[in-house]
């Protein structure tokens, strides 16, 4: 039986030559409207002025987005924004969390794994500003959240949140994100190797399988008191939502506050995964005895969740979901409303009307697709494994 091919595991095999070490430099821009990105003017510069959503809306192609490189990085794999701060942030798998400026926050290139689905898998920063977070596994191949404060300019007072043991070197999940209720999201995926072995996905007594829901800021961090599975004999508090594979990127919808999963499947079905906004959590979304809509293992899945898109594997080529945003934006009014995501191997980006929710249409395709960025303004970023950033334009 085929074992899936998961994002980072076939990036390794498939990609080209890694960025050569560096700064990040920013690309010329292809087109007259392909200015730096809107909230990563160096201090002290004055952006381009903005073209009107009147006279943007005159030359948009519906339909088609124009993928703008806008850096070089080596490996990107995810995105960040800070709070009163005009840079991106980009962690890059081989080590580095570097900014759109050129800046590097903090190197850990001698500290991560190196291989296979391994190495600086998420960011994310505290609401207020004031902390980082990053998600990495360590040369063994343990997975760490590990904290730095961090004043926008230098991150010091590093310490671990949260540590989880992997059985396997692939399915390590790695998405941080803050909620809608400041609290820290976590995705882990089911330990790796193929099926899951040990049966994690249902297993509430393992953090494996899951995306955890918890306040960083404790010692070494809090459980929030509604958390769904407090009080539950044998079951671990910090769980949020569990039966999930490997949850690469999930995001939240700025607007409503609904959650967005990206589960790579494995043999037979990729899927996306919603929890609406004010869910008390405890979803199930049915891995390892559910792939997709479909029965993969034996075993009972209490009360699963189906997923709201589902499409299947080696269609085409397809390989492994990569969950986006809903567009919130404003520079892109017929995509506003529309949820983007896409497949690392086939290299399509489909998006997906909300309100009658399908696969949606192609809009567009990366090379290598590793993850999408939301900026402080609602606009979206596509990251590639094989270097570029872009930035998501009206075609």
């Amino acid at each position: 039986m085929r074992l899936a091919v998961v994002v980072l595991a076939v990036a390794l095999t498939a990609c080209s030559a890694a960025a050569p070490e560096g700064a990040v430099t920013s690309s010329a821009p292809t087109s007259p409207a392909a200015s730096a990105p809107p909230g990563t003017t160096p201090e002290g510069e004055t952006p381009e002025e903005e073209a009107s959503e009147e006279e943007t809306a005159e030359r948009v192609t519906p339909g088609k987005l124009r993928f703008t490189k806008i850096a070089e990085l080596d490996r990107p794999v995810a995105f960040a924004v800070r709070k009163d701060d005009r840079r991106l942030y980009v962690a890059e798998q081989s080590g580095k969390l570097r900014t759109s400026t050129g800046d590097t926050i903090v190197d850990l290139s001698d500290e991560v794994s190196g291989g296979n689905e391994q190495g600086l898998l998420g960011v994310a920063f505290h609401p207020t500003g004031s902390w980082l977070y990053l998600d990495w596994t360590d040369t063994a191949g343990t997975t760490h959240v590990t904290e730095w404060a961090y004043d926008g300019k230098k991150a010091t007072a590093r310490r671990d949140v949260l540590t989880q043991r992997q059985p396997y070197a692939n399915h390590n999940g790695g998405q941080l994100a803050f909620g809608p209720d400041g609290h820290l999201y976590i995705a882990l995926g089911d330990g790796g190797s193929g099926g899951d072995p040990q049966g994690n996905g249902q297993d509430l007594g393992t953090l494996l399988g899951k995306i955890l829901r918890i306040d960083p800021r404790g010692k070494p961090y809090k459980i929030p008191e509604d958390n769904p599975f407090v009080g539950k004999e044998g079951a671990r508090r910090e769980i949020w939502a569990y039966g999930l594979r490997n949850p690469w990127r999930f995001g939240f919808d700025r607007e409503t506050g609904d959650l967005w999963i990206g589960d790579v499947g494995q043999n037979q079905w990729e899927e996306v995964d919603f929890q609406p906004a004010g869910s008390e959590g405890g979803e199930n979304y049915g891995w390892n005895v559910r792939e997709g809509k479909e029965r993969f293992g034996e075993g009972k899945a209490a009360e699963p969740v189906d997923p709201v898109i589902v499409y299947p594997l080696n269609d085409g080529g397809t390989c492994s979901v990569i969950s986006g945003y809903v567009y919130r934006g404003t520079k892109i009014s017929w995509l506003r409303g529309q949820f983007l995501y896409g497949d690392f191997c086939a290299g399509w980006i489909k998006a997906a009307p909300v309100e009658e929710l399908d696969q949606g249409a192609e809009v567009g395709r990366v090379e290598q697709l590793s993850s999408f960025g939301e900026g402080q303004d609602g606009e979206l970023y596509a990251l590639s494994l094989a270097g570029p950033l872009y930035r998501i334009d009206p075609a």
